[in-house]
């Protein structure tokens, strides 16, 4: 009897959702895993995370999915979100809890860099804005206020690291993840005089090593906990952005993904680093050599729309019904809820949500559509400075509402390929796997259905944009007198 084929699992460690997906070598989703996580508001604008809980979700999903699978694993892809401070010691253990990368504790630290000019300098040498949850104002904060957590720490890792280590002993880092905020892009080295200038040149012991593709092998500990062999291999693809952009099939220059998620993740796949034009986004290093993502991740989507529903006491099962009533005439959203403030396509802490035009006859539906073309109007601001000049691919559980996806295709005026049901971020770490160890697995484009813009609505949305960039201009100018 043939042996059965082995998969590739593809591990996905979001901010609130560990997901472990099994691929064949065809790149048929074959199982999946997912458990819970908590993201803990210690605070006003204050989120952290409990890193022992995201290790036992991680065991967790492979244990599950090993029980559902009667085939052997080839390897073990691994995706997270990014940016945040994960401190770890030599052991790969916390030293105290995560720090996501909705944390706003580091708020003053980047307006004071903003002021001095820092920021933009930052910019012009890596392509990247920092904003209050990344790395780089973290550390500067931990080290003004707590420095002995970062005297206890052998690595200021990402999630993702973070997670490697745990399984495997690896201390390493990928270049996605170090792009933001140390790393040239160019070299993908670290840059010292970057460091130097943001006063953390003395922590650079902290930052672990980039490697291309990290790769590790499972620890008999973990095997003994999720089922798995010790020894298979584990490796570190790309963070969640590029993994999804990689899974998502974006792979000529020009193309974008964008996904509607908690947040609004927009992103241009480039082969020019271009640093001119008004600071904002990230430029992401990729899975190709001399590609990059132009990146800009607005702090809010999907979480908007949570926020307005339970304003207006509705849940996700009424959304069809709320858009379909919904007019939003005379109403402008600005949908920058975050309390850490917005970081694309601009760095503003002290960005606050705003609804204007209200009167007595606005209903709850009509709030609900200005909310969710509020967001789609972000999408189209993120996307054009990131320089989406090709093909747009879409995917986030906010496309699950064929009438959102519909106001996208509106709003951004180009067809919209949205992807349902695949977990892309997922098949991006297992395509990192693969290429890591030589396992096939293949890489086809995924099926989508296409949302075309209708004409007349396309062109009530262009001076519904036109509206919403002249509020966006006045609330920046409030936002830095405040």
């Amino acid at each position: 009897m043939r042996s059965p084929e082995p998969v590739v699992i593809g591990l996905d460690v979001g901010t609130t959702l560990t997901k472990a997906v099994a691929f064949g070598p065809d790149g048929t989703q074959l199982a999946r895993a997912a458990r819970a996580t908590v993201l803990n508001r210690v605070r006003d604008g204050w989120y952290e995370q409990d890193a022992e809980q995201v290790v036992d979700s991680v065991h967790g999903v492979l244990a599950e999915l090993r029980t559902t699978l009667n085939r052997p694993v080839a390897a073990v892809g691994l995706t997270a979100q990014g940016d945040g401070l994960w401190l770890v010691d030599a052991d790969g253990r916390s030293v105290r809890p995560a720090i996501s990368w909705m944390d706003g504790r580091a708020g003053p630290i980047v307006e004071e860099w903003s002021d001095k000019g820092l920021l933009e300098y930052a910019y012009r040498r890596s392509g990247s804005l920092m904003f209050p949850g990344a790395s780089g104002p973290l550390l500067a904060c931990l080290d003004r206020h707590d420095p002995d957590a970062l005297d206890r720490a052998t690595t200021a890792a990402y999630c993702k690291d973070m997670v490697l280590q745990r399984l495997t002993g690896v201390r390493a880092t990928d270049p996605s993840d170090a792009s933001m905020p140390f790393l040239d892009p160019r070299t993908r080295r670290y840059d010292a005089e970057l460091l130097a200038a943001c006063g953390l040149a003395h922590r650079r012991r902290l930052l672990a090593p980039v490697l291309a593709a990290p790769t590790g092998t499972l620890l008999p500990a973990s095997a003994a906990v999720t089922g798995l062999p010790a020894g298979i291999p584990v490796v570190a693809g790309p963070y969640d952005l590029p993994a999804s952009a990689w899974g998502a099939g974006v792979t000529t220059p020009g193309d974008g993904l964008l996904i509607l998620g908690t947040t609004l993740a927009c992103q241009v796949l480039t082969d020019r680093l271009v640093h001119d034009g008004e600071p904002c986004g990230f430029v992401l290093n990729t899975w190709q050599p001399d590609r990059w993502l132009r990146a800009l991740p607005a702090m809010v989507g999907t979480a908007a729309l949570d926020w307005v529903l339970r304003l207006v006491g509705a849940g996700l099962d009424d959304l069809p019904d709320l858009l379909a009533e919904g007019r939003s005439d005379g109403l402008t959203v600005l949908p920058y809820l975050a309390e850490s403030g917005e970081r694309a396509p601009f760095v503003a802490p002290r960005a606050r949500g705003r609804i204007d035009g209200l009167h007595l006859g606005t209903r709850p539906a009509d709030l609900v559509r200005a909310v969710c073309e509020a967001v789609a109007y972000s999408a189209r601001h993120c996307l054009a400075a990131a320089g989406l000049s090709g093909a747009l691919t879409a995917c986030g559980g906010g496309l699950a509402s064929p009438t959102w996806a519909q106001i996208l295709a509106d709003v951004l005026d180009r067809p919209v390929r949205v992807l349902a049901g695949h977990e892309i971020g997922a098949r991006g770490a297992a395509l990192a796997a693969a290429g890591a160890v030589g396992a096939p697995l293949a890489s086809e484009p995924l099926p989508g259905r296409i949302y075309r813009p209708r004409p007349e609505a396309a062109h009530r949305y262009a001076e519904g944009y036109e509206r919403y960039l002249d509020h966006v201009a006045q609330a920046r100018a409030g936002w830095r007198r405040d």
